[in-house]
């Protein structure tokens, strides 16, 4: 089988990793964004095109006002310290989802982030405020509103739309579900579901992920 092009993680387990270690959820917060940035920086040593991340969910605005805010501000300090290094190692920045409804300052770094690393030859994409469920009933408006509704026309106007087709879903922590993430996309991508706390998840351990994909047989509904 050929090697894994996208690969999409469902980054879970930052509350219980500072649980266990009898820290704050803001300290399992941060060593999670730690996790993020190793591996970013193995991606341009890795054979994959492009790697998406479930960062928040539309369903996080659940949680304490403190530990959103929390994770807002760790987002504007990574896109600020991060964005030399992705524009040095080639690395295209994406975000999905309604994200646009952020604060107008993160919008306006996204903006000026995805434009400064436009011509890079890696994508990370970030799904920020994002709901699979939504984004599949937006592209059905967009695509019923444009002719006949089919798979196709609908698949065209999904956010990931201009991305190479998902081969392989990870969720750390050992939950075993989606969680909105990434519906249509995964209907015949492969999944696997590890134990291992986002946290503690390393460059490795995606290694290990890719190996694993390539020995499992894909058949796509034949035989």
């Amino acid at each position: 089988m050929a090697g894994a092009r996208h690969v999409a993680i469902i980054m879970d387990g930052n509350g219980r990793w500072a649980k266990r270690k009898h820290l704050p959820r803001a300290m399992g917060h941060k060593r999670g964004v730690e996790a993020v940035r190793a591996l970013v920086r193995a991606v341009k040593h890795i054979d994959l095109e492009c790697l998406t991340l479930y960062a928040f969910s539309s369903e996080n605005w659940k949680r304490p006002e403190e530990e959103v805010s929390d994770l807002m501000n760790m987002l504007r300090r990574f896109i600020k310290s991060d964005l030399p290094e992705f524009i040095e190692n080639g690395v295209r920045l994406k975000v999905i989802g309604d994200w646009r409804a952020l604060e107008g300052d993160i919008v306006a770094l996204l903006d000026d982030a995805m434009a400064q690393t436009a011509d890079g030859d890696r994508t990370l994409v970030v799904a920020l405020n994002y709901g699979s469920q939504q984004e599949i009933v937006r592209a059905a408006k967009q695509a019923a509103s444009e002719g006949d509704l089919t798979e196709e026309s609908l698949a065209a106007h999904l956010d990931t739309a201009d991305l190479p087709p998902l081969d392989l879903l990870i969720r750390t922590s050992g939950e075993v579900r989606l969680s909105n993430f990434l519906l249509w996309q995964a209907a015949y991508a492969e999944m696997l579901f590890v134990d291992t706390l986002w946290p503690d998840f390393t460059p490795q351990h995606l290694e290990q992920a890719l190996e694993h994909f390539t020995g499992r047989e894909r058949r796509f509904g034949g035989r």
